[in-house]
Protein backbone atom coordinates (compact mmCIF):
# COMPACT_ATOMS: atom_id res chain seq x y z
CA UNK A 1 0.00 0.00 0.00
CA UNK A 2 1.30 3.21 -1.14
CA UNK A 3 0.51 5.28 2.39
CA UNK A 4 1.10 8.80 0.24
CA UNK A 5 -2.03 8.16 -1.92
CA UNK A 6 -3.92 5.32 -0.17
CA UNK A 7 -7.43 5.79 1.16
CA UNK A 8 -8.72 4.18 4.36
CA UNK A 9 -12.06 2.89 6.06
CA UNK A 10 -12.31 2.88 9.69
CA UNK A 11 -14.42 1.46 11.89
CA UNK A 12 -15.33 2.53 15.71
CA UNK A 13 -17.36 -0.16 17.60
CA UNK A 14 -20.65 0.98 19.83
CA UNK A 15 -21.28 -1.64 21.97
CA UNK A 16 -21.56 -3.04 25.58
CA UNK A 17 -19.81 -5.95 26.33
CA UNK A 18 -21.62 -8.88 27.96
CA UNK A 19 -20.21 -7.98 31.39
CA UNK A 20 -18.20 -10.19 33.77
CA UNK A 21 -18.29 -13.01 31.10
CA UNK A 22 -15.03 -13.36 29.13
CA UNK A 23 -15.92 -15.88 26.56
CA UNK A 24 -19.20 -14.26 25.59
CA UNK A 25 -17.72 -11.17 24.92
CA UNK A 26 -14.63 -12.56 23.18
CA UNK A 27 -16.90 -14.11 21.14
CA UNK A 28 -18.84 -10.40 20.41
CA UNK A 29 -15.53 -8.69 19.90
CA UNK A 30 -14.59 -11.76 17.19
CA UNK A 31 -18.26 -11.13 15.40
CA UNK A 32 -17.47 -7.22 15.52
CA UNK A 33 -14.36 -7.79 13.91
CA UNK A 34 -15.54 -10.20 10.89
CA UNK A 35 -18.52 -7.76 10.34
CA UNK A 36 -16.14 -5.08 10.11
CA UNK A 37 -14.01 -7.01 7.52
CA UNK A 38 -17.41 -7.96 5.19
CA UNK A 39 -17.49 -3.65 5.00
CA UNK A 40 -14.47 -3.20 3.83
CA UNK A 41 -12.88 -1.57 6.83
CA UNK A 42 -8.86 -1.79 7.61
CA UNK A 43 -9.27 -0.81 11.04
CA UNK A 44 -11.51 -1.47 14.48
CA UNK A 45 -10.99 0.25 17.55
CA UNK A 46 -13.07 -1.60 20.51
CA UNK A 47 -13.77 0.78 23.88
CA UNK A 48 -11.90 0.70 27.25
CA UNK A 49 -11.95 -2.55 28.80
CA UNK A 50 -14.21 -4.11 26.92
CA UNK A 51 -13.29 -7.77 27.73
CA UNK A 52 -14.89 -8.56 30.26
CA UNK A 53 -16.12 -5.22 31.05
CA UNK A 54 -14.93 -1.88 32.26
CA UNK A 55 -14.66 -1.99 36.27
CA UNK A 56 -17.74 0.68 36.16
CA UNK A 57 -19.25 0.32 39.98
CA UNK A 58 -15.50 2.33 41.29
CA UNK A 59 -17.70 5.38 39.80
CA UNK A 60 -21.08 4.37 41.67
CA UNK A 61 -20.89 2.62 44.74
CA UNK A 62 -18.94 2.20 48.22
CA UNK A 63 -15.87 0.20 47.28
CA UNK A 64 -14.77 -1.33 50.68
CA UNK A 65 -18.26 -3.31 51.19
CA UNK A 66 -20.34 -5.65 48.83
CA UNK A 67 -20.71 -6.40 46.25
CA UNK A 68 -17.58 -4.16 45.40
CA UNK A 69 -14.98 -7.33 46.24
CA UNK A 70 -17.14 -9.81 44.78
CA UNK A 71 -17.19 -7.81 41.58
CA UNK A 72 -13.72 -7.44 41.69
CA UNK A 73 -13.33 -11.47 41.90
CA UNK A 74 -15.98 -11.73 39.10
CA UNK A 75 -13.71 -9.25 37.12
CA UNK A 76 -10.49 -11.19 38.38
CA UNK A 77 -11.73 -14.89 37.01
CA UNK A 78 -13.04 -13.20 33.87
CA UNK A 79 -9.70 -11.11 32.61
CA UNK A 80 -7.34 -11.80 30.13
CA UNK A 81 -3.68 -13.67 30.09
CA UNK A 82 -1.69 -12.37 27.58
CA UNK A 83 -0.90 -14.73 25.46
CA UNK A 84 -4.18 -17.33 25.50
CA UNK A 85 -6.91 -18.11 23.87
CA UNK A 86 -8.79 -15.06 23.44
CA UNK A 87 -6.14 -13.02 21.88
CA UNK A 88 -6.06 -16.81 19.78
CA UNK A 89 -9.34 -16.03 18.91
CA UNK A 90 -9.32 -12.37 18.32
CA UNK A 91 -6.15 -12.97 16.06
CA UNK A 92 -8.00 -15.33 13.94
CA UNK A 93 -10.85 -12.73 13.56
CA UNK A 94 -8.51 -10.05 12.38
CA UNK A 95 -6.89 -12.47 9.79
CA UNK A 96 -9.93 -13.79 8.17
CA UNK A 97 -11.24 -10.22 8.12
CA UNK A 98 -7.83 -8.85 7.15
CA UNK A 99 -8.18 -5.90 8.92
CA UNK A 100 -6.28 -4.28 12.27
CA UNK A 101 -7.89 -3.85 15.72
CA UNK A 102 -7.27 -2.24 18.58
CA UNK A 103 -9.26 -3.86 21.31
CA UNK A 104 -9.12 -3.09 25.30
CA UNK A 105 -9.07 -5.96 27.73
CA UNK A 106 -8.34 -5.93 31.70
CA UNK A 107 -5.25 -7.99 31.41
CA UNK A 108 -4.18 -10.53 34.05
CA UNK A 109 -0.94 -11.43 35.32
CA UNK A 110 -0.35 -14.74 34.64
CA UNK A 111 -0.01 -17.28 37.67
CA UNK A 112 -0.87 -14.72 40.16
CA UNK A 113 -4.05 -13.40 42.76
CA UNK A 114 -4.67 -10.12 42.21
CA UNK A 115 -2.89 -7.94 39.72
CA UNK A 116 -4.51 -6.76 36.73
CA UNK A 117 -3.97 -3.76 34.06
CA UNK A 118 -6.08 -2.07 31.68
CA UNK A 119 -4.50 -2.42 28.57
CA UNK A 120 -4.91 -2.00 24.75
CA UNK A 121 -4.23 -4.91 22.06
CA UNK A 122 -2.66 -4.20 18.55
CA UNK A 123 -3.68 -6.93 16.39
CA UNK A 124 -2.48 -7.24 12.71
CA UNK A 125 -4.54 -8.15 9.28
CA UNK A 126 -2.44 -11.55 9.64
CA UNK A 127 -3.68 -12.06 12.91
CA UNK A 128 -0.32 -11.50 15.17
CA UNK A 129 -0.46 -9.36 18.11
CA UNK A 130 1.67 -6.59 17.44
CA UNK A 131 1.55 -5.16 20.68
CA UNK A 132 0.22 -4.55 23.93
CA UNK A 133 -0.15 -1.04 25.83
CA UNK A 134 -1.20 -0.88 29.49
CA UNK A 135 -2.57 2.24 30.36
CA UNK A 136 0.02 4.41 32.02
CA UNK A 137 -2.21 5.21 35.56
CA UNK A 138 -4.96 4.26 35.99
CA UNK A 139 -7.51 6.83 36.74
CA UNK A 140 -9.53 7.64 39.57
CA UNK A 141 -11.30 4.69 41.17
CA UNK A 142 -9.49 2.31 38.68
CA UNK A 143 -6.68 2.38 40.81
CA UNK A 144 -8.51 -0.44 43.40
CA UNK A 145 -9.02 -2.77 40.06
CA UNK A 146 -5.84 -2.00 38.36
CA UNK A 147 -2.31 -1.28 38.72
CA UNK A 148 0.07 1.53 36.89
CA UNK A 149 1.25 -0.10 33.36
CA UNK A 150 4.62 -1.59 32.72
CA UNK A 151 5.09 -1.53 28.91
CA UNK A 152 7.16 1.71 28.68
CA UNK A 153 6.16 4.92 26.60
CA UNK A 154 5.37 2.99 23.40
CA UNK A 155 1.98 3.08 22.29
CA UNK A 156 1.45 2.67 18.67
CA UNK A 157 2.50 0.16 15.59
CA UNK A 158 3.72 0.22 12.06
CA UNK A 159 1.14 -0.76 9.42
CA UNK A 160 1.17 -1.13 5.70
CA UNK A 161 -0.92 2.29 5.99
CA UNK A 162 1.25 4.38 8.43
CA UNK A 163 1.57 4.20 12.22
CA UNK A 164 -1.68 3.17 14.37
CA UNK A 165 -1.63 4.42 18.18
CA UNK A 166 -3.94 4.03 20.82
CA UNK A 167 -4.43 5.05 24.22
CA UNK A 168 -7.13 4.90 26.74
CA UNK A 169 -9.92 7.40 28.33
CA UNK A 170 -7.84 10.45 30.62
CA UNK A 171 -4.63 9.44 28.80
CA UNK A 172 -5.94 10.59 25.76
CA UNK A 173 -5.56 14.16 27.27
CA UNK A 174 -2.01 13.40 28.38
CA UNK A 175 0.57 16.24 26.41
CA UNK A 176 3.40 13.86 27.48
CA UNK A 177 1.74 10.87 25.82
CA UNK A 178 0.18 12.63 22.81
CA UNK A 179 3.89 13.93 22.18
CA UNK A 180 5.43 10.70 22.13
CA UNK A 181 2.72 9.26 19.90
CA UNK A 182 3.49 11.90 17.62
CA UNK A 183 7.23 11.15 16.88
CA UNK A 184 5.94 7.83 15.10
CA UNK A 185 3.15 10.14 12.99
CA UNK A 186 0.42 8.85 13.85
CA UNK A 187 -1.98 8.20 10.78
CA UNK A 188 -4.99 6.34 12.83
CA UNK A 189 -5.54 6.67 16.79
CA UNK A 190 -8.06 4.78 18.55
CA UNK A 191 -8.98 6.54 21.78
CA UNK A 192 -10.74 3.70 23.72
CA UNK A 193 -13.31 5.15 26.52
CA UNK A 194 -15.74 3.31 29.11
CA UNK A 195 -19.25 3.52 28.98
CA UNK A 196 -19.86 5.86 31.40
CA UNK A 197 -18.41 8.48 34.36
CA UNK A 198 -19.37 9.06 38.05
CA UNK A 199 -22.58 11.64 38.51
CA UNK A 200 -21.46 15.04 37.43
CA UNK A 201 -19.19 15.24 34.69
CA UNK A 202 -20.18 15.73 30.92
CA UNK A 203 -18.63 12.61 29.61
CA UNK A 204 -19.22 13.61 25.39
CA UNK A 205 -17.78 17.29 26.64
CA UNK A 206 -14.55 14.91 28.00
CA UNK A 207 -14.24 12.82 25.16
CA UNK A 208 -14.65 15.27 22.08
CA UNK A 209 -12.21 17.91 24.11
CA UNK A 210 -9.52 15.71 24.65
CA UNK A 211 -9.93 14.02 20.73
CA UNK A 212 -10.33 16.68 18.73
CA UNK A 213 -7.36 18.43 20.81
CA UNK A 214 -5.15 15.08 19.98
CA UNK A 215 -6.72 15.11 16.43
CA UNK A 216 -5.42 18.51 15.62
CA UNK A 217 -2.18 18.09 17.69
CA UNK A 218 -1.25 14.71 15.69
CA UNK A 219 -2.91 15.73 12.48
CA UNK A 220 -4.11 12.11 12.72
CA UNK A 221 -7.24 10.70 12.54
CA UNK A 222 -9.32 9.82 15.91
CA UNK A 223 -11.60 6.73 16.38
CA UNK A 224 -13.37 7.03 19.73
CA UNK A 225 -14.73 3.89 21.03
CA UNK A 226 -16.97 4.42 23.51
CA UNK A 227 -18.95 1.50 25.51
CA UNK A 228 -22.63 1.04 26.12
CA UNK A 229 -23.80 0.29 29.44
CA UNK A 230 -25.57 -3.00 29.58
CA UNK A 231 -28.28 -4.30 31.71
CA UNK A 232 -26.28 -6.61 33.42
CA UNK A 233 -23.83 -3.84 34.67
CA UNK A 234 -27.60 -2.15 36.25
CA UNK A 235 -28.56 -5.05 37.84
CA UNK A 236 -24.92 -5.91 39.08
CA UNK A 237 -24.40 -2.53 40.72
CA UNK A 238 -27.46 -0.09 40.36
CA UNK A 239 -27.81 -0.49 44.22
CA UNK A 240 -30.17 1.87 44.89
CA UNK A 241 -32.74 4.28 43.24
CA UNK A 242 -30.60 6.94 42.79
CA UNK A 243 -28.11 4.69 41.13
CA UNK A 244 -29.78 3.06 38.91
CA UNK A 245 -31.24 6.50 37.62
CA UNK A 246 -28.18 7.40 36.37
CA UNK A 247 -26.76 4.35 34.79
CA UNK A 248 -30.45 4.17 33.16
CA UNK A 249 -29.89 8.15 31.94
CA UNK A 250 -26.49 6.83 30.82
CA UNK A 251 -27.56 4.23 28.87
CA UNK A 252 -29.43 6.02 26.70
CA UNK A 253 -26.48 7.87 25.65
CA UNK A 254 -24.17 7.21 22.16
CA UNK A 255 -20.41 8.72 22.03
CA UNK A 256 -18.65 7.00 19.79
CA UNK A 257 -17.59 9.15 17.10
CA UNK A 258 -14.83 9.45 14.05
CA UNK A 259 -12.30 12.51 13.89
CA UNK A 260 -10.37 14.11 11.48
CA UNK A 261 -7.48 16.45 11.67
CA UNK A 262 -9.10 19.79 11.62
CA UNK A 263 -10.73 18.65 14.41
CA UNK A 264 -14.05 17.43 12.12
CA UNK A 265 -16.52 14.75 13.57
CA UNK A 266 -16.76 12.41 10.19
CA UNK A 267 -19.07 10.15 11.41
CA UNK A 268 -21.22 9.19 14.73
CA UNK A 269 -22.77 8.90 17.29
CA UNK A 270 -25.00 5.91 16.02
CA UNK A 271 -29.09 6.47 17.38
CA UNK A 272 -29.90 6.62 21.34
CA UNK A 273 -30.33 2.79 21.75
CA UNK A 274 -28.22 1.68 19.17
CA UNK A 275 -25.39 -0.86 18.94
CA UNK A 276 -23.29 -1.57 15.92
CA UNK A 277 -19.98 0.18 14.20
CA UNK A 278 -19.74 2.98 12.78
CA UNK A 279 -17.31 4.19 9.33
CA UNK A 280 -15.67 6.88 7.98
CA UNK A 281 -13.46 6.84 4.56
CA UNK A 282 -10.39 8.79 5.02
CA UNK A 283 -7.56 10.08 2.94
CA UNK A 284 -4.25 10.11 4.49
CA UNK A 285 -3.21 13.05 2.37
CA UNK A 286 -5.41 14.98 4.57
CA UNK A 287 -2.88 14.59 7.38
CA UNK A 288 -0.10 15.79 4.99
CA UNK A 289 -1.63 18.90 4.08
CA UNK A 290 -2.44 19.61 8.17
CA UNK A 291 1.29 18.80 8.56
CA UNK A 292 2.12 21.35 5.78
CA UNK A 293 1.72 24.07 8.63
CA UNK A 294 1.66 22.45 12.14
CA UNK A 295 3.80 19.35 12.58
CA UNK A 296 4.54 19.28 15.76
CA UNK A 297 6.64 16.18 15.72
CA UNK A 298 8.87 18.02 13.16
CA UNK A 299 9.18 21.34 11.94
CA UNK A 300 6.49 23.01 14.13
CA UNK A 301 8.71 22.53 17.36
CA UNK A 302 11.81 22.62 19.12
CA UNK A 303 12.09 20.39 21.54
CA UNK A 304 14.97 21.08 23.17
CA UNK A 305 14.28 24.29 24.07
CA UNK A 306 11.93 22.57 26.68
CA UNK A 307 14.23 19.92 27.10
CA UNK A 308 15.54 21.02 30.26
CA UNK A 309 12.27 20.63 31.93
CA UNK A 310 13.27 16.84 32.07
CA UNK A 311 17.07 16.67 32.66
CA UNK A 312 15.87 16.01 36.96
CA UNK A 313 14.22 12.95 35.55
CA UNK A 314 16.74 11.66 33.43
CA UNK A 315 19.36 11.98 35.45
CA UNK A 316 17.59 10.09 38.42
CA UNK A 317 16.97 7.09 36.03
CA UNK A 318 20.86 7.16 35.12
CA UNK A 319 21.55 7.41 38.18
CA UNK A 320 20.09 3.86 39.77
Amino acid sequence: MDPFSSKLRLAAVQAAPIFLDKAATTKKVCSLILDAGRNGADVIGFPEGFIPGHPGWVEDIPLTGEPAPTLFLEQFRHSVEVPGPETEAIGNACKEANIYAVVGINERKPNTTGTLWNTQLFFGRDGSLLHKHQKYVPTVGERLAHTPGKTGSKASVKTDFGTLSGLMCGENGNPLAQYSISLDYPVVHVASWPSHFGPGPNMQNSILVASQGLANSLACYVINSVAVIGDREIERYGLNDEIRAHLREEQKKRRTTIVGPERTILAGPLEESQEGILYADVSIDDLVRRKYGFDYAGHYNLPEVFAHHFKKFHEKQTSV
